[in-house]
């Protein structure tokens, strides 16, 4: 699905950057409640587990599966990104990842960026994220009803990303072409990569929740009930009360799994991967689009085309690069996510104002006065007086209540 510079003209590319800018900038803000506000006070395991994500969808885009005669697909991942780590992370999270390949690796045009953020990280998401938060509401509270709404989520994002390409491409394509016959062949291809897209993120979803449900962003607050049978009936049992003091459980092990994962699939599975175009190749190519592609601006990169340069066998060369690709993006995505995650603490912290004032006077006389005034949550004043009498100094009220008692 990454297009290359020339299918969408310049002021509609233009456009789709501003938009893709627009929800980039949203996700930022977006993104920083989601990194800080782990409900099981993990906020600072999450910019870790972020990073894997954009990281886990950079190896598995490697890998094209076929689904029709000369055509294959890849995951676009918005879907698998924004139930396991939310909407607005999950948005970044694939813009990570077509960032760094469009730049790395000359895949997707720099000029169609936006045009490929719009399609394949913007739509993606939402329309996945949207259709999960109602299926989940309406589904027993339950883990299979997350994997089932995930699967469910992910097959519709595919053609809902392919109907927007072919709007965008409706309004500013370059190729002369009746856009029926696009619309067409766009939606039928990108239904049978839903499915190979359902599967992945239904997989993934369901192996995490089966393990630590706790990190699935789409599954918090879906625990099901315990019941209770009074008089006949089924009713709720109460909520337990939390354990105050329970210590956060490590997310080492997932993490280093799906890194070890990761970097096993970029790294070797990669090179089995299907060599037939992907969707949006195979209709370019079969309705004349593909003739105004571009070459890309950074086609003499190291690692273009997956592959590093001046390294002969084919299959250490992407296996070299897929290494590569996962290494940099969990180090980029960790990043981004960490500077969001710190920033949000930052701004969250709550503010206190202590005010003290103390004043001390002392004369030859030797009379001292301190006063001490300290303000906490809501009003609290204390103010302590005293007076000492020296050698040559004032008399006190103990000796004034003497002598007139005298």
């Amino acid at each position: 699905m990454h297009a290359p510079d020339g299918f969408i003209d310049a002021p509609l590319s233009a456009a789709a950057g501003l938009l893709a800018a627009g929800a980039i900038a949203v996700s930022l803000r977006g993104a920083r409640r989601e990194l800080a506000g782990d409900p099981s006070g993990g906020g600072d395991r999450t910019a870790p587990l972020a990073g894997l994500v954009a990281a886990f969808i950079f190896a598995v885009q490697m890998l094209n599966f076929p689904v029709a005669a000369g055509t294959s697909g890849h995951l676009l991942g918005g879907a698998l990104a924004a139930i396991l780590v939310g909407p607005y992370t999950g948005m970044l999270c694939v813009s990570v990842v077509l960032l760094l390949q469009a730049v790395l690796f000359a895949d997707g045009g720099l000029t169609a960026l936006g045009v490929n953020l719009t399609t394949m990280a913007l739509t993606t998401t939402v329309v996945a994220y949207a259709l999960f938060r109602g299926l989940v509401t309406v589904l027993p509270r339950s883990r299979r009803s997350v994997t089932v709404a995930s699967f469910v989520a992910a097959l519709v994002s595919v053609p809902a990303s392919a109907l927007v390409f072919t709007l965008l491409f409706a309004l500013g394509g370059t190729t002369d072409v009746p856009i029926g016959k696009v619309a067409t062949a766009m939606v039928g291809v990108h239904v049978l990569i839903g499915l190979g897209e359902a599967a992945i993120t239904a997989l993934t979803v369901g192996a995490v929740v089966a393990v630590r449900p706790d990190l699935v962003h789409g599954a918090r607050g879906l625990r099901q009930r315990l019941k209770l049978r009074v008089d006949g009936e089924l009713v709720d049992a109460p909520e337990p009360e939390p354990a105050a003091s329970a210590p956060a459980r490590s997310p080492r092990r997932i993490w280093a799994a799906g890194l070890v994962t990761s970097l096993l699939l970029a790294g070797f599975v990669s090179f089995y991967a299907s060599a037939d175009p992907d969707g949006l190749e195979k209709v370019a190519t079969d309705h004349g689009i593909a003739e105004k592609a571009e070459e890309h601006a950074t086609a003499d990169s190291p690692l273009a085309d997956y592959g590093v340069r001046d390294v002969t066998d084919e299959r250490l060369s992407g296996g070299l690069a897929g290494v590569i690709g996962v290494g940099v993006t969990v180090v980029a995505g960790t990043g981004v996510f960490w500077v969001l995650r710190r920033r949000r603490g930052t701004d969250a912290s709550p503010t206190s104002t202590d005010t003290s004032t103390e004043t001390g006077t002392s004369t030859e006389t030797g009379t001292s006065t301190e006063t001490g005034t300290s303000t906490e949550t809501g009003t609290s004043t204390e103010t302590g007086t005293s007076r000492g009498t020296s050698t040559a100094g004032t008399p006190s009220d103990a000796d004034t209540a003497a002598r007139a008692k005298g």
